[in-house]
């Protein structure tokens, strides 16, 4: 059954003119207060299903954090009258995919089925059942545990990890946004079944919950499906607003690590996912640092002064306000000459903004990229999901070519000025340097 569901996926691949551009959203709330929403397409005989919870690692408290992270990933290992292997052979077995992830704002549980009633009903029951009942089983958690402390061991050898861990205890000193997705050492071996247990009662919660669906099915259909699924859990409460990010100082920190390359990072507060300057931010991105080889960074970096193989930029707007990211990894004895000219770029492009010539390469390769981002049920779940945990416009999709276009080199330039321009900059390198020191 998974080959028909992977031989049907790959039809579509091969006929992308089946995909719809810029589709119809529907939303509601389901009975006990979770919110649906949901695009009809009939391209692929193909349901999506993405589970979406206010539960990710901000919600960990700082001597507790992986909680939310081991919470998702024990989702699938054990439900009332279900052990592990019992649960995932109820999905292969009708050629279903099911997967869970963390994140800083979210958890997810996605689903993917042949929407033939005789697949779809059964899979629906059983995603609903064992992520509405989970029983963390002691076993499978003294393992995921284990797991996690033996991934955080590894991924701590990696500079940009190391990095990356840094810049936002830093960056978000006293907000649940520095709290490590993945834990640290002391957190993780704290960690009880019973915090898993605690965590999970408070948050998967159907008021806390964002059920997004694409695919064939029409809308009573569709109605049906999430009120199926949310009638399962609790109705509970929405979890709280998260503090607002408080403004920082700017600092340079130096990290000792043994590596022959250093990895150097520098960062801003961004912007919040719902804030109108999003989009404006988009585009001049695409010319700092996001466009690849048509962009500043990348030019003046490595083209210009052959500093290091890539560098690149990034906004990543949350609940609250995230970080605007750029990085790149270099020989050592580079990484200062790397830093300046890093700070260089950034700080001309917060002055000026692109030129005209930028700007229309990034308005079109934007544009001429947008059908790609939505040109599969995957993908578009995904869209969905986002544009329902974070409240955005129901026109969100169908309006944003033409908010793109719209976008003047003055819109662009202040929405950078005014989002980069305090002087409110982290930089972390790691490396192995005479100056570093550990911070």
């Amino acid at each position: 059954m998974l080959t028909k569901l992977s031989q049907i996926v790959a039809l579509f691949i091969l006929f992308p003119a089946l995909a719809a551009a810029a589709p119809n959203i529907e939303h509601w709330l389901t009975e006990n207060g979770a919110r649906a929403y949901f695009i009809e397409t009939h391209a692929l005989p193909v349901v999506d299903v993405n589970l979406v919870f206010n539960a990710g690692s901000a919600r960990d408290t700082s001597l507790k954090q992986g909680v939310a992270m081991l919470t998702s990933g024990m989702l699938l290992e054990g439900s009332t009258g279900l052990d592990s292997k019992a649960i995932a052979e109820g999905f292969e077995n009708r050629g279903a995919e099911v997967a869970t992830s963390s994140l800083r704002d979210m958890a997810i549980i996605s689903l993917r089925s042949l929407s033939e009633r005789e697949y779809l009903d059964p899979v629906v029951a059983l995603l609903a059942k064992v992520v509405s009942d989970p029983v963390f089983p002691e076993k499978s958690f003294a393992r995921e545990k284990s797991r996690s402390l033996t991934s955080l061991d590894h991924s701590l050898q990696q500079p940009s990890t190391v990095g990356s861990r840094t810049l936002y205890e830093y960056l978000y000193k006293g907000h649940p946004y520095a709290n490590h997705p993945e834990g640290t050492h002391e957190s993780l071996q704290s960690i009880e079944d019973k915090d898993l247990v605690n965590f999970y009662n408070q948050y998967y919660v159907a008021s806390n919950m964002v059920i997004a669906v694409v695919g064939d099915l029409n809308l009573a259909e569709a109605k049906a499906l999430t009120n199926k699924i949310s009638m399962k859990f609790r109705k509970g409460e929405k979890a709280s607003v998260l503090p607002d990010v408080a403004p920082i100082k700017a600092k340079d920190i130096r990290v000792n690590f043994p590596s022959t390359q250093s990895h150097v990072i520098s960062a801003y507060l961004g912007v919040k996912r719902d804030d109108t300057r999003s989009l404006a931010l988009k585009v001049g991105n695409y010319s700092l640092g996001g466009g690849g080889f048509q962009s500043r960074m990348m030019d003046e970096i490595r083209e210009k002064r052959g500093l290091s193989y890539g560098a690149s930029s990034y906004f990543l707007p949350m609940q609250q306000t995230g970080p605007f990211i750029a990085s790149l990894s270099t020989r050592n004895d580079q990484a200062d000459e790397a830093f300046l000219v890093s700070r260089e770029v950034i700080d001309e492009f917060i002055r000026k903004g692109p030129d005209e010539e930028e700007l229309q390469l990034a308005k079109k390769n934007i544009t001429g990229g947008f059908p790609l981002t939505i040109d599969s049920n995957k993908k578009l779940v995904s869209i969905l999901a986002a544009i329902g945990f974070y409240s955005l416009p129901d026109d969100y999709l169908d309006t944003y070519i033409n908010r793109v276009n719209a976008l003047s080199k003055e819109d662009v330039a202040k929405a950078i000025q005014s989002t980069l321009g305090a002087k409110n900059s982290v930089t972390v390198i790691v490396g192995a340097t005479e100056k570093a020191k550990t911070e």
